[in-house]
């Protein structure tokens, strides 16, 4: 079937409705990243602590992300459930998707423990290493809430209630913000009492893992929000969530079924269900990643310098990515939705396709006026973070790398969404294991060491990686939009 430009007209509002709260919670969630840093690129030897930051954060992130990507196959689950009216359904997943949090956070706080000891090994300076490890401990205590978080707005966005995301977002930057300039910089008050005299109440500066610390918090109260305004919600209009707490059974099946295992309302086979859709989505976030993570711990060797440089330039990059990476959600969503329709009979694949690319199309506009903008004032942007010329002359390059790999990155996660709406989850990751560590890493190692590039040559095998991503992905939706064509017409 044809896409039609009449499909997507349609298909765009709907999207773009969606998609705006989302992006305005993305870009709240990443800000909480950038303050951190412009604080840290303020202290006195911003060079250390912006390269201590970036190492924790880029390690946490790449398990943290990786693992709990387990949680996105919930965007197919509700979704789907969402668009063939069935609420109940959808109910059971978000509390199946609450239980399977829970577990892959015992688990990832385990793995937490062990890495400090592991990170001291790196051939990597030892005063970022120093800063770095208590650190990633300050940002574990943020990895529960985190993951429920996760779970609770994989809900709310299928259910197209992207307003109290995008409000815990950026209230929670407030949080974030107030708590870095107390725990990064140390604050001392003076009281004075008519009878008791003068006290003195003081913070003591705790640099990076204050930041850590201020990060953590913020992650609670994030899911806090969510699960309010979930039960305020649930209240209002009925979704019956606390009821399914009380349902020991699926819809349409028996008592005495012996397929089912039962664990309180937990059901096990829902539980299984939600692994093996969502491992493919968490291996493929890893394998982005992890890539980052390799790229990260590789320029630490070159010096606190270029490690630095690389940590702005990554904070400029991401920051433009999570504009599509809410689209991608947004589309995974309509999607979702479009197919669950179509089981009912009130939709057609037509509306499927309008779905895929018209997030496809706006995740890529949005990156070419991104890459325009990195292409332009570099130094200005990296100037916002740190007023020291030598990381700013760091960073430069590596935005101009960036620019170029703008709207390849914009293709290839919106495409994902569209995938994953679809139920498609293996194709991201076999794309995106084979971009980055068959192509992409091995490229960039040889350009970065080989050729004496270093960071810049690291970053051009990430330009690379993207590209292949980019066109891959595009061919995957094409090829399951032909099948669920197919499928219709049987």
């Amino acid at each position: 079937m044809r896409l039609r430009l009449t499909d997507i007209r349609s298909e765009l509002p709907p999207l773009i409705h969606l998609a705006i709260p989302l992006i305005a919670g993305e870009l709240g969630w990443i800000s909480m990243s950038l303050v951190d840093t412009i604080m840290l690129g303020h202290l006195p030897n911003s060079a250390l602590a912006m390269s201590a930051a970036a190492l924790a954060q880029v390690l946490f992130n790449t398990l943290c992300f990786g693992v709990g990507g387990v949680l996105l196959g919930l965007d197919t689950l509700i979704s789907q459930a969402l668009g063939a009216k069935q609420q109940h359904e959808a109910n059971r997943w978000l509390l199946h998707g609450l239980v399977m949090a829970v577990a892959l956070s015992l688990l990832l706080i385990a793995l937490f423990a062990f890495t400090p000891v592991l990170l001291l090994h790196l051939p990597v300076d030892r005063a970022i290493l120093t800063q770095a490890v208590p650190a990633m401990q300050g940002l574990n205590y943020g990895t529960l809430p985190l993951l429920l978080y996760f779970a609770l707005r994989r809900y709310l966005q299928a259910a197209h209630h992207g307003r109290p995301i995008a409000f815990a977002l950026i209230s929670a930057n407030l949080i974030n913000a107030a708590a870095d300039w107390l725990l990064i910089f140390g604050h001392r008050w003076h009281f004075v009492w008519p009878i008791f005299g003068t006290h003195t109440l003081a913070i003591p500066a705790f640099g990076v893992t204050g930041s850590s610390w201020a990060t953590s918090f913020a992650r609670l109260y994030l899911m806090l929000v969510l699960l309010i305004a979930i039960l305020w919600l649930d209240r209002k209009h009925h979704y019956g969530l606390l009821a399914s707490l009380r349902q020991r059974t699926g819809s349409g099946v028996p008592h005495s079924s012996r397929s089912l295992r039962w664990v309180g309302w937990i059901e096990l086979p829902h539980l299984r269900r939600l692994f093996l859709l969502g491992a493919p989505a968490g291996a493929s976030i890893f394998v982005e990643i992890a890539i980052f993570a390799l790229v990260t711990t590789l320029i630490a060797t070159f010096g606190r310098l270029p490690l630095a440089g690389h940590e702005v330039a990554l904070q400029c990059a991401s920051t433009t990515f999570m504009v599509p990476f809410a689209i991608s959600a947004a589309t995974s969503v309509r999607v979702g939705h479009a197919i669950g329709r179509m089981r009912i009979g009130i939709g057609t694949t037509a509306n499927v396709i309008a779905a895929g690319w018209s997030g496809i199309g706006a995740g890529a506009a949005f990156m070419l006026c991104a890459s325009v903008l990195l292409l332009t004032i570099p130094a200005r942007i990296a100037h916002i973070f740190t007023p020291d010329h030598g990381v700013i002359a760091a960073a430069v390059p590596l935005l101009l790398v960036a620019a170029g790999f703008q709207f390849f990155d914009g293709v290839q996660i919106t495409a994902t969404g569209a995938l994953r709406g679809a139920g498609n989850t293996h194709a991201p990751f076999i794309t995106q294991l084979i971009a980055y560590w068959v192509i992409g890493m091995p490229l960039g190692i040889l350009l970065g060491f080989h050729e004496k590039l270093g960071a810049v040559g690291l970053w051009l095998g990430l330009l690379i990686a993207l590209t292949c991503g980019a066109f891959a992905m595009c061919f995957f939706w094409h090829r399951t939009t032909r099948a669920i064509t197919t499928t219709a017409a049987i």
